[in-house]
């Protein structure tokens, strides 16, 4: 196979890839606004704030020792429940960069 035909075979596949994401996903999103996006953004910080104030509480009340177990997971489900928060933010952003929803500014 040629470049130019892998090249043709790829532009083909990231359209079929659009076009499958789009027929998927917007249906099942309402048409976004940008202010409907806040309570996620909102969300989201305050996962990471939650996670932040955290470690730093945990710090404090340590003072350079280690936690135990309890700490650590109390800490871990704050960092896991941010992550998701944001790994979810971050799958929203690109589905609205690549078009697979309508969004539009009010």
């Amino acid at each position: 196979m040629s470049e130019l035909d892998i090249n043709r075979l790829l532009l083909q596949f990231e359209k079929a890839v659009r076009e499958i994401n789009r027929e998927e996903i917007n249906p099942r999103i309402t048409e976004l606004k940008l202010n409907e996006l806040n309570p996620i953004v909102k969300m989201v910080a305050k996962a990471r704030a939650r996670y932040l104030k955290g470690l730093f509480d945990l710090s404090n009340v340590l003072e350079g020792d280690l936690p135990t177990p309890e700490q650590i997971n109390k800490l871990k489900i704050m960092r896991e429940t941010y992550e998701e928060l944001m790994a979810g933010s971050k799958a929203l952003e690109i589905a609205i960069e690549r078009g697979y929803l309508d969004v539009v500014e009010v």
